[in-house]
């Protein structure tokens, strides 16, 4: 199982605070799950999720690029955050 969260602007633009998906038996990593979610769920979350400057989480330490994932891992995604 994978817990998938989403947090502030993504949350709001997405509808979506939290899914849970059922590990698949070929394995994932953190760009092909954002694909599924893409293709899964339409137009509006391949707009929402593919933004550039998007920030993704695996098991709350945010990383950059592509991750394998694990069976029980909590992903998350959420808009970059700015401060001043």
């Amino acid at each position: 199982m994978l817990k998938v969260l989403f947090f502030a602007r993504v949350r709001e633009q997405l509808g979506c605070a939290a899914l849970e998906l059922q590990w698949p038996e070929h394995g994932l990593d953190l760009d092909g799950l954002q694909e599924q979610l893409c293709r899964e769920r339409g137009a509006r979350w391949r707009a929402v999720l593919a933004q550039d400057n998007m920030v993704r989480a695996v098991n709350q330490t945010v990383v950059s690029g592509n991750r394998a994932l694990h069976n029980g891992d909590e992903i998350a995604f959420f808009p970059p955050v700015t401060g001043g």
